[in-house]
């Protein structure tokens, strides 16, 4: 078996077989984005780790060392949001061709810093490779929650509230408007898609509200895509869910990239990735508090967007009830 034939998540199950299934002091392990280690202390220790390899995540033509050194470090912070915790130090591994300019170094490494300051974290150490001609770099990130502000995607309960913060498919409409300038001529909300997609926010203080709450079941990071990312909350939760696709939040900015490309905004928003909104469910009687919250506290909008049922997967269905087939479910690293 080839692994594009066994895909990235498969690929994961695999390897978790082959190692212990419970160590010492592990709360959360593989199969979630985020390690929870329970060190003895009175918070848990957080642990995560994100690859960003040239031609694969970024290209250098279409993202600065800036904006890339931002990136990398919002990608792991929004990890440590959908747990409701709080990022504390990194450790980057960076591996670079010999002949780079030494300013491209210095400005990925500003980028990062002014990420993670932001956040309240620190690049504490890491380590420097050479690569013959690409970039690859990989960000361990360390932190901390308190049992009670823990929050795990293995927790939904039937008849669940699904609930999403912001909006989904802006990243991948900045990345298409990336791709194709001709497209981004004629949006004029075109550079707010952009922004989306090379220097996204991690919802960090909506996540440790949200945690601290109590209102919340379960929790996720969109980032391989709503579909995908609800998907690992059913699997992990042995539940299913069903979105109500009229019901998703579609930005005037979305549908009007869509549009320039010719495409379906409704997939982007399902399956586009690299949103890095909060996914997440609640009871239903608690929706309003929770939205009222998040508003009146963090200045963020959330919408009800379906329900956690019985069974298994996720389905979709319109006004009329009818269930809607989906596109793309996300994305694979394998699997495409």
């Amino acid at each position: 078996m080839l692994v594009k034939e066994l895909g990235e998540f498969g690929l994961i199950d695999r390897i978790a077989a082959m190692l212990p299934q419970r160590p010492r002091g592990v709360i959360e392990g593989i199969g979630d984005d985020v390690a929870v280690l329970d060190t003895s202390g009175p918070e848990y220790l957080l642990a995560t780790c994100d690859t960003q390899v040239e031609g694969v995540h970024f290209t250098r033509e279409a993202i600065t060392a800036f904006q890339l050194g931002r990136k990398v470090a919002a990608i792991n912070l929004s990890d440590i949001a959908a747990v409701g915790g709080e990022p504390c130090w990194g450790l980057v591994s960076l591996c670079i061709p010999g002949q780079m300019e030494v300013g491209y170094i210095e400005e990925f490494y500003l980028g990062l810093r002014e990420e993670m300051s932001l956040a309240g974290a620190s690049i504490v150490g890491g380590n420097l490779s050479r690569m013959e001609s690409l970039v690859v770099v990989d960000l361990t990130l360390l932190g901390q929650v308190e049992p009670r502000r823990l929050v795990r995607r293995s927790t939904a309960r039937l008849g669940d509230a699904v609930v999403l913060t912001g909006s989904t498919g802006e990243s991948r409409a900045g990345l298409e408007l990336i791709r194709r300038p001709e497209a981004a001529l004629v949006c004029p909300g075109g550079q707010k898609l952009i922004e989306r997609h090379l220097t996204p926010r991690p919802r960090l203080a909506q996540g440790r509200l949200l945690g601290g709450s109590g209102l919340v079941s379960s929790m996720i990071d969109v980032s391989d895509g709503l579909i995908a990312d609800l998907s690992h909350i059913c699997k992990a939760s042995g539940k299913g869910a069903q979105i109500e696709v009229e019901s998703l939040p579609v930005s005037p900015e979305l549908s009007e990239a869509a549009l320039a490309a010719g495409a379906d905004p409704l997939q982007w928003a399902l399956a586009g990735g690299e949103d890095y909104e909060l996914l997440f469910t609640c009871a239903e009687k608690n929706f309003p508090e929770i939205e009222r919250m998040l508003s009146e506290q963090t200045g963020t909008s959330c919408a009800k967007i379906g329900i956690i049922t019985a069974g298994t997967g996720v389905s979709l269905r319109n006004a009329a009830g009818a269930r809607v087939v989906a596109g793309a479910k996300g994305w694979d690293h394998f699997g495409g």
